[in-house]
C-alpha cells in the first residue's frame, strides 16, 4: 500500500491549554521545575516530558516537530531556526577530525559551501560526486566515509536521487543516508524508501507563505537526542533554536500543505509541456525527457505530482536578467529567491542561489548562464500565466 504522507498530518489532533483547536504557544524562554532533583535529572537528560530551556525543546516545537515526523514517518523531529541550522549541526553530529562525507555535486550553494570551505577547517574532508552514477558514489566510499548526503531532487539542476540505491550502498558500507527533501514534500518520502534522516528547510513549500526562515532534522529517537544533549548535541550546542511563535504559524500552514503541493505540481507540468513545446531547453521530472523521469514515477506518492520547480536555459545571463525583469514587470512573479510561495519566483541560480559553487565547477555539472529556476506559484488560470509568460519571451527575444 502506498504511504499518505497527509494522512498522517490530518490524523494529529492537539487541543489548547483552553479547549483551543490550536495548540497553545508556549511564550516562555525559561521553564520553572517544581523540585530541585528534577531539574539536576533534566540536565541529565533523565526527566522525559520537563521542559528546561527554550533553546533546547518548548511544548511549541515539539508540537511542530511531531506533525514533520508523520509527515515524513520517521520516529521525531527536532526544529531549527534555518534550513542550514538543520542541515549543519547533522553533519557535525555525525562527523569529526578525519572523518568523510560522500556529497552529490548539486546540492543548495549553503549546504555546498558548508561543505567545501567550512569542515575542512575541522578536518573533515568531502567528496562531491554525480549521485545519479550509483557506481561513481560507492567508488568514493573510504574507510573513513561516515555519511551519504543528497537532495531527493537537486538544487538547481533538478537530479533525482535514487533514494533505495544510495540506501542499499549506505547499509552496505554501514554509513548514514541523510537527505534533503526541501524540493518534494508529500511527493517524495525518503525515510519509507531508506534515508537515515530527512532534513527540510520550513521557509520553503511546508511553510509556504515567504514569512519565515525554518528547518527540520526528521530521523530516530536516539540520533533526535544525541543532537539535543545538553552536553555534546549540535543543535543544542550551537543554537539556532526556532521562535515558539514561528513553530506555532508554521504548523498551522502545514494544514494546507497538500493542496498547495497538488497546485504547484499541476500548473508545473503545465508549463514545463507548453516551453518543451515551444523550443525551450526545458528540465522537470514530470517530462519524459527527463532522465530520472521513471525513477522518480517509482518514488513518488502519486497523487501530488512531480513539485514546483522547473528549469529553462534561455541561453545567457543578459537573456535571463531581461526577461524575469519583464516577467516582474507584468506581475507574473517575483525575480527572488527561494521557493514556494503562492505567486512564481524565478531567479539565476549561477549568480545567486548556486554562486557559492565556483564557475568552472558550475560549467562542469551544467550549471549555465542563462539557466532559470522557477518556483512555479499557485496560479489559478495557469493557461493565461503561460500566455503572458509566452509574450515576454518573444518580447525579449527567447522566442
Amino acid at each position: 500500500m502506498s504511504y499518505k504522507p497527509a494522512d498522517k498530518i490530518q490524523d494529529l489532533q492537539y487541543f489548547g491549554e483552553f479547549g483551543g483547536v490550536n495548540p497553545s504557544i508556549s511564550d516562555a524562554s525559561t521553564y520553572t521545575f517544581l523540585s530541585a532533583k528534577t531539574m539536576f535529572d533534566t540536565f541529565e537528560g533523565n526527566a522525559d516530558g520537563c521542559y528546561l530551556y527554550a533553546r533546547h525543546s518548548t511544548p511549541s516545537n515539539l508540537y511542530l516537530g511531531e506533525a514533520l515526523a508523520a509527515m515524513e514517518g520517521t520516529e521525531t523531529a527536532n526544529v531549527t531556526a534555518s534550513g542550514m541550522g538543520a542541515i549543519t549541526p547533522v553533519l557535525l553530529q555525525l562527523c569529526g577530525a578525519n572523518d568523510h562525507i560522500v556529497s552529490s555535486r548539486t546540492i543548495y550553494g549553503g549546504t555546498y559551501a558548508f561543505l567545501k570551505n567550512f569542515t575542512p577547517k575541522l578536518g573533515i574532508a568531502t567528496t562531491f560526486v554525480d549521485i545519479t552514477k550509483l557506481d561513481v558514489v560507492e567508488a568514493a566510499i573510504t574507510k573513513n566515509t561516515k555519511i551519504l548526503y543528497c537532495e531527493s531532487v537537486s538544487n538547481p539542476l533538478l537530479e533525482v536521487a535514487d533514494i533505495k540505491g544510495l540506501s542499499a550502498l549506505a547499509k552496505k558500507h554501514h554509513v548514514q543516508l541523510v537527505v534533503d527533501n526541501t524540493f518534494s514534500p508529500l511527493s517524495i518520502s525518503p525515510a519509507k524508501l531508506g534515508a537515515d534522516i530527512v532534513i527540510h528547510s520550513l521557509t520553503k513549500f511546508i511553510n509556504g507563505a515567504s514569512d519565515t526562515v525554518g528547518g527540520v532534522v526528521c530521523g530516530s529517537k536516539e540520533f533526535i537526542n544525541d543532537l539535543r544533549n545538553v552536553n555534546d548535541g549540535a543543535a543544542m550546542l550551537l543554537g539556532a533554536t526556532m521562535d515558539s511563535l514561528r513553530a506555532s504559524s508554521v504548523l498551522k500552514n502545514m494544514r494546507t500543505l497538500h493542496i498547495r503541493i497538488k497546485q504547484h505540481s499541476n500548473n508545473a507540468i503545465f508549463l514545463a509541456d507548453k516551453f518543451q513545446s515551444d523550443g525551450l531547453k526545458t528540465v522537470y521530472p514530470g517530462l519524459a525527457t527527463h532522465p530520472s523521469h521513471h525513477l522518480f514515477k517509482k518514488m513518488m506518492n502519486t497523487e501530488y505530482g512531480f513539485g514546483g520547480m522547473l528549469t529553462i536555459d534561455v541561453g545567457s545571463l543578459d537573456k535571463a536578467n531581461a526577461l524575469m525583469e519583464l516577467m516582474q514587470q507584468k506581475n507574473l512573479g517575483y525575480l527572488a529567491v527561494s521557493l514556494g510561495f503562492y505567486k512564481t519566483l524565478f531567479s539565476a541560480p549561477g549568480s545567486s542561489t548556486s554562486s557559492e559553487i565556483p564557475e568552472e565547477e558550475q560549467k562542469e555539472m551544467g550549471l549555465s548562464d542563462g539557466l532559470i529556476r522557477f518556483s512555479i506559484g499557485l496560479d489559478n488560470d495557469i493557461e493565461r500565466t503561460y500566455i503572458l509568460m509566452k509574450n515576454c519571451m518573444k518580447e525579449v527575444g527567447v522566442l
